[in-house]
């Protein structure tokens, strides 16, 4: 079912036998961005229009309203609701230890010099629609900006044909505290969040996962707002050695496959005997599965099962790939994880499996993906303030920089920039 290759001692997984999926078609990008601009452009006229031809439906009213999110208690479980308040109490705990404080230091000049921390005014949360709903996302968005400190968060997800958002959403919204909520979706959601209109008010900050065009669509609002990242698809990298149990291995990683079509799961191991196992696993645990087709689909189109030589080898595999979500079950895991450079989240031991990240652990679930983990973050408080640096010197101070900043000022040719400093001392 799965493609599986093995590598021999010292050798790299390339490019070309990783073929990870993923990247936005042209025609995706070109078609997003006017889109986009069409929002931009015409507001509220080009959004209602993109609304009935996406969303087929005609809305009155594009905001939710609190008869809505009424309603939506009455349609959700009990159960549900404290789990989602369990769920947002743990996550909102997890984000507190992200918080930045404003600091300065003066040095023995008088010398004033620090940072200014600063929450971002308004935030554009995105929730996508699709084949189920996601109230995990509404908190895993929300609740790390409440934390920053940011003070008007508007709620953007795509309406059903009855004109109506998944009350799951609603209610993970109003437990995050969010009151603006708005009925739209895909790239003309991200326009009217970017740009605003006339019902809308523009944001400072798009965050939140979605399709294609919406990836798009935030790729190309870039720049003129802020945005957390451009996602792929989801991925899971479980790295196992013979201690592993193949149940948990086959479905972990059908956890992620059932996402979507797209989905890439990653088996890395050193017992050359487990892929076997696991593809039994595989065949069983589908023909049970709620989502076995998008599943099964999943795992035959972006599975991979790389088989190592040495776990020295298999590190540095996981590495290459960068998972999104990497599963240490090994012996001595905690050794294993720590010698793990590159992954969005790392889930150690066979009693961590990725579901409790995705809702109730408190670390965010929103992770780099296709590799980016290279060199980004999981979302967090950070991705909702920002930074000024504080400079305040003295004449003492400024004197002492004197000659070091008029000689690099002259040799950049910056006649001003040398004057600046010299003239403070010509009175």
């Amino acid at each position: 079912m799965i493609r599986t290759i093995k590598l021999e001692s010292g050798q790299t997984l390339t490019p070309e036998l990783l073929a990870r999926s993923g990247g936005i078609s042209r025609e995706i990008i070109e078609a997003a961005a006017a889109i986009v601009d069409d929002v931009r452009l015409r507001g509220d006229e080009a959004l209602a229009e993109y609304t009935a031809r996406f969303d087929n439906v005609v809305l009155d009213d594009v905001r939710i309203s609190d008869e809505e999110i009424a309603r939506a208690y009455e349609l959700v479980d009990d159960t549900l609701v404290e789990a989602l308040r369990y769920a947002a109490k743990r996550i909102h705990a997890f984000h507190e230890h992200h918080r930045q404080k404003s600091w300065t230091v003066t040095d023995e000049d008088g010398v004033v010099l620090g940072q200014k921390v600063t929450p971002i005014r308004r935030v554009g949360i995105y929730v996508p629609g699709g084949t189920a709903p996601y109230p995990s996302s509404v908190l895993m968005n929300v609740m790390p900006a409440r934390v920053a400190g940011v003070s008007e968060v508007a709620m953007a997800a795509p309406p059903a044909v009855d004109g109506t958002i998944s009350p799951y959403s609603l209610v993970a919204a109003d437990i995050a505290g969010i009151t603006e909520i708005y009925k739209m979706g895909g790239a003309q959601a991200i326009g009217a969040l970017a740009y605003g209109t006339a019902t809308i008010p523009a944001v400072d900050k798009v965050t939140g996962p979605g399709n294609a065009f919406v990836a798009a669509a935030k790729k190309h609002v870039m720049g003129d707002v802020g945005i957390d990242m451009i996602a792929g698809p989801s991925e899971v990298l479980v790295l196992a050695d013979h201690r592993a149990d193949p149940r948990f291995i086959a479905i972990d990683l059908m956890a992620q496959a059932e996402h979507d079509v797209r989905a890439a799961s990653y088996l890395v191991t050193t017992d050359a005997t487990l892929p076997e196992k696991v593809e039994a696993e595989l065949s069983r645990l589908l023909g049970i599965a709620e989502r076995s087709e998008i599943t099964r689909t999943s795992l035959e189109d972006n599975g991979l099962i790389v088989v190592c030589e040495n776990m020295a080898d298999a590190i540095a595999v996981a590495d290459v790939i960068a998972a999104e979500h990497l599963e240490v079950m090994t012996e001595d895991a905690d050794v294993v994880a720590d010698a793990i450079s590159n992954a969005g989240a790392i889930f150690i031991g066979r009693w961590t499996p990725e579901s409790v990240g995705d809702y109730v652990a408190g670390p965010n679930h929103v992770l780099p993906t296709g590799g980016t983990a290279r060199f980004s973050s999981p979302l967090s408080t950070d991705d909702f303030v920002k930074k000024s640096s504080i400079l305040s010197y003295t004449r003492q101070g400024l004197e002492r920089d004197r000659s070091a900043a008029e000689t690099i000022a002259n040799t950049e040719g910056f006649w001003a920039h040398k004057q600046a400093v010299t003239m403070r001392f010509e009175q």
